[in-house]
């Protein structure tokens, strides 16, 4: 009897850890969320490495749900429901609807709204930084797990790790600064590429 009495208390005792781990999980990534999503906007350099794109770098200027990327080899807009991708190679731009798993590859912050539903999360400390770890509870999901690395003092992130099926690609973020953005600068604009080959794919 004693012997299951100690079980019991070790079991809710774990459950109890693990949800106050959870709760500082939410609580670290709500004040990212806070500093990331800064209503006027927000600008940062990235480095984008994973085993079927190879490596890419860039800036992103972000506001909200909204996103701009530039790449030496593209640019990429997001206005929170449509995607225009220019690919300098070619002269085209490409229309979607991209899935969350395609707009976290172009937007690393798109972390900011993701975890608020449908993640379980805990987080470890590492040196200056805090790293939580996210798991998606639904097997649909596109992105199953995620590693956000948040710097301790000033709540921006540093490092997203992100898997989808088995493939994880890793983004650094550096020089992550506030930055007043009109919300034109989060859309295509066909006056400035006259001579594009526009595709609608949605």
């Amino acid at each position: 009897m004693k012997t299951k009495l100690i079980s019991l208390i070790m079991v809710l005792f774990c459950i109890n850890a693990t949800a106050q781990n959870a709760e500082q999980a939410k609580k670290i990534l709500d004040k990212t969320a806070a500093v990331v999503g800064n209503k006027n906007g927000a600008s940062a350099n990235f480095k984008m490495s994973s085993e079927k794109i190879g490596t890419a770098t860039g800036t992103i200027a972000i506001k909200g749900k909204k996103f701009q990327a530039t790449t030496p080899k593209a640019i990429v807009w997001f206005d929170g429901k449509t995607q225009w991708s220019y690919l300098k190679s070619t002269n085209e731009v490409n229309i979607t609807t991209p899935t969350e798993a395609k707009r976290m590859k172009m937007n690393p912050y798109t972390f900011i709204t993701m975890y608020k539903s449908g993640y379980n999360m805990g987080v470890k400390t590492s040196g200056n930084n805090y790293v939580v770890h996210l798991t998606a509870q639904n097997k649909q999901r596109s992105v199953q797990e995620l590693y956000v690395t948040v710097n301790k003092t000033k709540y921006t992130p540093v490092q997203v790790r992100m898997r989808e099926g088995n493939t994880w690609t890793t983004i650094n973020i550096s020089n992550f600064k506030a930055a007043k953005l009109p919300d034109s600068a989060f859309t295509f604009n066909a006056k400035d590429y006259p001579t594009a080959e526009v595709v609608d794919l949605r």
